[in-house]
């Protein structure tokens, strides 16, 4: 893939990251990785979260994680056939990435880590309307930083985004319906872990019987 148009760009953002102190550089690599555990504490949120209510409820929120899987699949896939090599090989007038330069044959578009991002984001605020506040600015500071640490062009890391949104948005929609289906189903099972997995659902409201007639 033709890289020329943000090699300008790349070099902007990477001589930006040699400019801020040493621990915000520090900190930028450590969020390209923590940022996934952040996201891996929010599905487990929002699964107990959504166990008290519908079974679309607690569909969408077991399936966050899968389609965050999903778009880290395809985006692996698409990286393999595209055989992008690094920024931080090919520029050679940028300045030195602040992250050790992954290994020949670690391709760079579309980026993994991104793509794992977008879907994450899409699929918490999906299952969690309201967390998109978080999960949104987050995945787009996870792409940013991957580009800040020197690993990635910039339209690596926005393929990357639109790429995992659209697969887990996909895999939702395809699979919404039967994960509804039987989360029901495992509400109603004789088996207590089944039915702590897929949670209590809407307490029951008890009708109070009619008074007999006279």
């Amino acid at each position: 893939m033709d890289s020329s148009m943000t090699r300008d760009l790349y070099r902007d953002i990477t001589d930006f990251a040699h400019s801020t102190p040493s621990w915000f550089q520090h900190l930028a690599e450590l969020w390209t990785e923590a940022g996934l555990l952040l996201f891996g504490a929010l599905y487990v949120v929002a699964w107990w979260r959504a166990r008290t209510g519908s079974a679309r409820s607690i569909a969408l929120a077991v399936l966050a994680p899968l389609a965050t899987a999903a778009g880290y699949v395809v985006s692996e896939s698409l990286k393999s056939v595209v055989d992008e090599e690094r920024p931080c090989r090919t520029v050679t007038e940028a300045v030195a990435s602040v992250s050790a330069c992954p290994p020949y044959g670690d391709w760079s578009f579309p980026s993994n880590h991104s793509a794992i991002a977008g879907a994450a984001a899409l699929a918490l605020a999906l299952a969690w309307p309201r967390i998109g506040w978080l999960t949104v600015p987050m995945a787009v500071l996870m792409a940013f930083s991957r580009v800040f640490v020197g690993v990635h062009y910039p339209h690596d890391v926005a393929a990357g985004l639109v790429l995992g949104a659209l697969v887990a948005a996909g895999s939702v929609l395809a699979l919404r319906r039967p994960a509804e289906a039987l989360l029901g189903t495992m509400r109603t099972s004789d088996t207590g872990l089944v039915r702590w997995f897929a949670g209590p659902g809407h307490a029951e409201q008890t009708v109070p019987p009619r008074p007999g007639r006279a």
